[in-house]
């Protein structure tokens, strides 16, 4: 364990580059997820095909060849560097998952209830905002952290296109040391804290939500 002790420092390093991506990454797939199933639950079809078409090719294509597209491909147009890259693909990747969260939850809200709004003089953004959603918001809860955790955990990708975060970090220090058990253990016990961590709070914000 002293080597895993000696590359602790190293590691973590890595670790503030998984977390800068993630948050900014989570940040913008949930503003991309919001545009995107308001375009699902819009009355003009152009929009739902639109939406429709965007959720479809990121849910039916692995995450990595998304990486790989936005990383070799779109940068072939698009100058970025690789951060901005992995940000990319993670926010989108993410937004699409999230667009159908917050379409189903909004969905489950009894229609009746946009209807009272209504008739009490109540416009579309004011019923959505104050009526539908805080409704939405506490059964979306528990697969938006999901989809949070598979987003941090999809974030050990973005190593293979040189981004020094947790993972590639890792790699470098099993290679150097020759210490792989230790290192990768290491490596496995940071992930599962943060991860752990995100799912106590959102247990907490569940609880504290339930008694509103």
């Amino acid at each position: 364990m002293e080597v895993a002790i000696a590359a602790l420092p190293y590691l973590l390093e890595g670790l503030k580059m998984t977390l800068y991506i993630f948050v900014i990454a989570i940040v913008l797939g949930f503003a991309i997820g919001l545009v995107v199933a308001l375009f699902r639950l819009a009355p003009l079809t152009i929009l739902n095909i639109i939406a429709k078409v965007f959720v479809n090719i990121i849910r039916c294509t692995p995450i990595i060849v998304q990486l790989f597209f936005i990383y070799f491909g779109v940068t072939k147009f698009i100058p970025m560097d690789n951060i901005t890259a992995g940000i990319l693909a993670i926010s989108l990747n993410a937004g699409a998952y999230f667009s159908e969260i917050i379409r189903a939850g909004v969905q489950s809200i009894d229609k009746g209830q946009t209807e009272a709004a209504r008739s009490l003089g109540l416009s579309g953004f004011q019923t959505m905002k104050d009526i539908i959603m805080p409704q939405a918001l506490r059964r979306m809860l528990p697969t938006f952290t999901n989809q949070a955790i598979i987003s941090l955990k999809d974030t050990s990708l973005l190593s293979v296109i040189g981004i020094a975060d947790l993972t590639q970090k890792g790699d470098i220090q099993a290679s150097a040391t020759f210490a792989a058990f230790e290192i990768w253990l290491t490596v496995g016990a940071i992930y599962f804290v943060i991860l752990y961590a995100l799912t106590l709070f959102s247990n907490y914000l569940e609880r504290r939500m339930a008694l509103r």
